[in-house]
C-alpha cells in the first residue's frame, strides 16, 4: 500500500496543479482523482486512474494493472460508495455502482478500444476486471 501511495502522490499534487492534467504514463490520458472511504480505517483515500466518460457518467475500472486482486479502491467503494470525485478542475461528490453483464461487458469492450492495455490487463488477470459507474450527486 505504501508503495502505491508513494507512487500517486506526485501524480495528485501534479493533478491539482494543472488543472486536471498530468504527465508521465498519464500524459494525454484522461484522468480523474477518486476519493473515498476506507473500508476498515474509515480514513480518506484518494487515487488517479484512468476514465472513461458514458454520458454524464464517468468510468472506471479496477484493473490493478492485470493483478490478481481487486485494487483497495474497489473494496473502499463496495464498503462506502459515496465518493468524490476530481475531474478536470471540478470537485463533486458521486455514487459508484458496479456494472455488470451486458452493461460492463459493452463498457469495458469501449474502454480495450480507446486504452487497448486495459484488454492486457483482463488477459493477464486471473479475474474479471470489475467495471464502476460514478453518477454526479446533487
Amino acid at each position: 500500500m505504501t508503495n502505491f501511495n508513494e507512487m500517486n502522490q506526485p501524480v495528485i499534487e501534479e493533478f491539482r496543479s494543472n488543472g486536471g492534467k498530468a504527465g508521465g504514463r498519464f500524459e494525454g490520458r484522461p484522468l480523474l482523482l477518486l476519493t473515498t472511504t476506507g473500508a476498515k480505517s474509515g480514513k480518506q483515500r484518494t487515487n488517479p486512474l484512468m476514465y472513461m466518460q458514458d454520458g454524464d457518467r464517468c468510468v472506471v475500472f479496477a484493473s490493478k494493472g492485470g493483478g490478481p486482486t481487486n485494487p483497495d479502491w474497489y473494496h473502499n467503494i463496495v464498503a462506502n460508495p459515496t465518493v468524490t470525485l476530481e475531474v478536470g478542475s471540478e470537485t463533486f461528490q458521486a455514487q459508484a455502482t458496479i456494472a455488470s453483464g451486458a452493461e460492463r461487458d459493452a463498457l469495458f469492450t469501449r474502454q480495450v478500444a480507446a486504452e487497448p492495455i486495459f484488454g492486457e490487463y483482463e488477459q493477464k488477470a486471473p479475474r474479471q476486471i470489475p467495471v464502476v459507474v460514478f453518477t454526479r450527486q446533487g
